[in-house]
């Protein structure tokens, strides 16, 4: 599956988890499971509770996600 197979959701960091990861609310009233992607954690880059974050989810599992932007 290539990067462009994935679903971009805007959505908000309503818990945080041990382990880095993150329970995301999408648009749709949805809770995705997500972890930080590579260029966040790589420039080690914070999401705190209630950051405005974008999700790439995949079509086959839309409940497991990366965080991919986080916006200012």
């Amino acid at each position: 599956m290539n990067k462009d197979d994935l679903v971009l959701l805007e959505g908000k960091v309503v818990s945080v988890g041990e382990g880095g990861t993150f329970r995301v609310e999408v648009n749709g009233g949805q809770q995705v499971l997500a972890k930080l992607g590579g260029k966040l954690r790589r420039a080690r880059i914070r999401v705190v509770l209630s950051d405005e974050v974008r999700v790439a989810v995949s079509p086959f599992d839309p409940t497991h996600g990366l965080i991919v932007h986080r916006n200012r």
